[in-house]
């Protein structure tokens, strides 16, 4: 009797550690002797992009690398589209610093009137990464995008030649802007530089607010007045596809032809009819992938180069072909 008891009892001790041993390989990690070595969880690094807006195939495609270089980097990244209203970043990189996050990414609209919000931003610990429109504060730990200045003198290098190759008489000149942008402007002024040097005239430059109907409005305005105009160039995509629209709608593809930036779909279908000739196509996925990466080394205290260039492409009938997959 006393022996069946004694087995029973070191039966129920066995099975006893035995669920003891299991509860702890549930817990996580294996003691090896100095206590738990359970891996605690990283806390994901927290970072807002302040968009523009989110018409643009241009800022869309921003959005997609971010998000794509945030899925890779663990990152946790939250997109504000301002719907191209200043103040409305300005709110949003103040919740975004109220809200702990740890890195703020801006495609500044107005690149004086963001300084204010960002330097509160970076007194409160948190990175600053400036892409596109270049902000030039102590705030910003970084730069991404394209040297608007540069480019545009590029483009307008290019227009250069196709008038001295073509002969293209009168060496009119009109643009469609968005005079509320200090990148677009950027593009401007330095274009104009170049082909007012080199003998062209600016007939006139139009508003096209940014904003697609607008510009098409614009366009159409400016072939009106100015009949005398053969080459139009335009400094951002609203533009360019307001443009590419106005020439249609008034049957000026055999009289103008279109220079600009920014590629879609209606674009390339102008390239294919030859009345675009050249357009600066930027890289904003890029963009968007190295803002984030950017953010991610800053947080971790990593260093980044203070300004991430990101080279453009001029794109002709030639080199088109290259690009028609993205815009399909």
């Amino acid at each position: 009797m006393r022996s069946t008891k004694k087995r029973r009892f070191v039966a129920l001790i066995a099975a006893g550690a035995l669920l003891a041993l299991s509860a702890a390989g549930c817990a996580g990690g294996t003691d090896t002797g100095g206590g738990s070595t359970q891996e605690p969880t990283e806390k994901a690094v927290k970072v807002g992009l302040v968009q523009i807006n989110q018409q643009a195939i241009f800022f869309n495609q921003m959005n997609e690398g971010a998000q794509k270089a945030a899925e890779e980097e663990g990152v946790d990244l939250t997109i504000f589209n301002a719907n191209d209203d200043p103040a409305k970043q300005n709110e949003a990189i103040a919740n975004f610093v109220t809200q702990g996050f740890d890195a703020i990414i801006v495609v500044a609209i107005d690149v004086e009137g963001v300084k204010p919000a960002i330097r509160e931003a970076a007194n409160a610990g948190v990175k600053i990464v400036a892409v596109d429109a270049v902000v030039e504060d102590p705030a910003v730990n970084c730069q991404v995008g394209v040297d608007n200045e540069a480019a545009g003198r590029q483009i307008g290098e290019f227009v250069v030649k196709y008038m001295d190759d073509n002969n293209v008489q009168p060496r009119n000149i009109g643009v469609i802007g968005a005079l509320n942008s200090y990148i677009q402007n950027l593009r401007k002024d330095s274009f104009v530089e170049v082909v007012e040097a080199a003998g062209a005239k600016i007939t006139q430059v139009v508003d096209g607010q940014n904003r697609q109907e607008a510009a098409m409005t614009a366009a159409e305005n400016l072939f009106t007045a100015q009949q005398d105009t053969p080459i139009v160039y335009a400094t951002g995509e609203p533009a360019m596809v307001g443009a590419v629209a106005a020439v249609r709608s008034q049957n000026k593809a055999d009289k103008v032809k279109l220079f600009g930036w920014d590629l879609t779909a209606e674009v390339i279908s102008g390239i294919d009819d030859g009345f675009v000739v050249g357009v600066v196509q930027q890289d904003p996925k890029t963009e968007g992938y190295e803002a984030v990466k950017a953010c991610k080394t800053l947080v971790g205290g990593g260093t980044v180069d203070k300004f991430v260039d990101v080279p453009i492409t001029i794109v002709t009938k030639d080199n088109v072909d290259e690009f028609r997959s993205i815009f399909q």
